[in-house]
């Protein structure tokens, strides 16, 4: 990994996991997507491993043993539904974003299938929505990470240029996503891939949290 300080024009986030703490909207979504499909809830290590396995394209046959079609309908409805109110962000999220905005241009990229301005709402109600110029989610792409194509959108809305860019978040996708678009990748620890599963992917800079990051930038 590097050790070198960072030079950008823009910053590109991931939003759960990385800006917004999510686990408990993942925990209580499963805990109302097995007790629909009349399946006990599995331990929480194991719940989390669903989201992962998603974004991954990985089957979750292992855990989810009714009709998993149906499981993760209600799953992901019940996750959308409650994000607002049962997410919030990480400690010094807020001040690291108002340092980092001072320095460069803030973009945040999610996988989420929902509105940009849902998004900006969730942000809102914690002040954070002020610190980012632009924000895609996966309806805005049609290949969503760890495809470039949101990271290409996001470049181009930020007016920058995509070697004068980073990513920051929490899972191997985004670093992925990074690689394909040719920058520089920073992982935080504060999600659901451990640090041996992100030193895998091999990022640029593996952190504690965002709250590290103005110390790596120029």
């Amino acid at each position: 990994m590097n050790n070198g300080k960072l030079h950008v024009k823009g910053i590109m986030f991931d939003l759960d996991g990385t800006i917004l703490d999510t686990k408990p909207a993942y925990i209580e979504a499963a805990k109302i997507a097995f007790e629909i499909i009349g399946q006990k809830m599995p331990k929480t290590a194991v719940a989390l491993e669903i989201p992962k396995r998603m974004e991954q394209k990985q089957p979750i046959t292992d855990i989810v043993k009714g009709d998993i079609k149906h499981f993760l309908d209600v799953y992901l409805k019940t996750f959308h539904s409650i994000s607002a109110s049962k997410t919030k962000p990480f400690f010094q999220t807020a001040n690291t974003l108002a340092s980092l905005s001072g320095r460069a241009k803030l973009a945040l990229i999610t996988m989420r299938y929902i509105p940009c301005k849902d998004v900006a709402s969730e942000l809102e109600q914690f002040k954070l929505d002020q610190y980012f110029t632009h924000i895609v989610t996966a309806l805005d792409t049609h290949e969503p990470k760890p495809s470039p194509e949101a990271l290409i959108k996001a470049v181009a809305a930020m007016d920058v240029e995509m070697c004068e860019c980073v990513i920051v978040g929490d899972s191997v996708i985004d670093v992925e996503a990074g690689k394909a678009a040719g920058i520089k990748t920073v992982s935080v620890l504060t999600g659901l891939y451990s640090q041996e599963e992100l030193s895998r992917a091999k990022p640029d800079y593996i952190i504690a949290s965002v709250a590290e990051l103005p110390s790596l930038f120029l």
